[in-house]
């Protein structure tokens, strides 16, 4: 039987995001996985509430930290990454295919001198690699589709899949962002949904169907026979037309602008102008997708 992780989700309601510390109940050690930094894009002001939470925990536990995994360049809320790296020293990772995100958003961005190697992690994980959290075996599974460079992430037996499946009663992440594909995404379900059925899922945004309370855990089994789009839609001909169709209504998200350039850059706000201040890059007209 696959090793069980001590999971702890933390939601984040201004983004709906969940961040998670997974502990080895053996070792005592930890990865985070998809830390949150805060920001407020009308005062355009930051902190460091959420990743702080995660410190704050780990200390009270006992734990002790050992990766910070983030499963893709987020579109919709900072990555920190690298304020938990200059606090705790330690090692941070994504998929190797962000190199493919980092090109693309560099043309977008106009940045001649932006680094698109990689070099901003210390670890770029290729699909099937392992690793370990403590004693625990860990496997990185390149799950593409709602962007170019998703990864899962299967540590003993819970799966951190992001944005490629939310809850079976929100179903899928869209797929038309830069660089996504409604096809590639189904591939990348399917080969979620083919783990023991045992396997947990955990998410990595929960937007409240109906008001409910937020909820992040779900199983392989429950996935795959109770997912509003999965069950529904049993053909990659019949998942992508609605995905397609979907996605066309859906406005892009407030903060992908502002997002991608620190979290293509590994989490890193941009550095302090003459005035000491620092300066996001809003690219006017890049992407389609005005509710006019």
């Amino acid at each position: 039987m696959p090793v069980r992780p001590e999971v702890t989700g933390f939601f984040e309601p201004r983004t709906f995001s969940i961040q998670y510390v997974v502990a080895d109940p053996e070792t005592g050690k930890c990865a985070i996985v998809d830390p949150v930094l805060d920001y407020d894009e009308k005062s355009a002001c930051t902190a460091t509430i959420q990743a702080d939470k995660l410190l704050t925990f780990i200390a009270a536990k006992g734990y002790e930290l050992e990766w910070i995994l983030d499963t893709h360049p987020h579109a919709d809320h900072f990555s920190a990454a690298q304020y938990l790296k200059e606090k705790t020293g330690v090692r941070t990772a994504i998929g190797e295919k962000v190199v493919e995100v980092q090109k693309l958003w560099k043309s977008i961005y106009n940045w001649p001198d932006f680094r698109t190697d990689g070099s901003q992690w210390d670890k770029l994980f290729a699909d099937g690699d392992e690793f370990k959290v403590g004693n625990m075996p860990a496997r990185v599974m390149f799950s593409p589709g709602h962007t170019l460079a998703s990864i899962t992430y299967l540590i003993g037996d819970a799966a951190f899949v992001h944005d490629t499946l939310f809850m079976p009663d929100s179903g899928t992440a869209r797929a038309d962002f830069p660089g996504g594909s409604s096809g590639v995404l189904w591939n990348s379900i399917q080969a979620i949904l083919a783990l023991p059925d045992e396997t947990r899922i955990f998410t990595g945004h929960d937007y409240q169907p109906g008001g409910r309370e937020p909820r992040w855990e779900s199983t392989v089994a429950e996935q795959r026979v109770t997912n509003i789009h999965m069950s529904k839609y049993t053909t990659m001909d019949a998942f992508r037309a609605a995905r397609d169709a979907r996605d066309k209504t859906l406005p892009m998200p407030k903060l992908i602008l502002h997002a991608l350039q620190i979290n293509t850059n590994g989490g890193r706000l941009p550095e302090p102008e003459s005035n000491g201040k620092r300066y996001l890059k809003i690219p006017l007209d890049a992407l389609g997708g005005a509710p006019w």
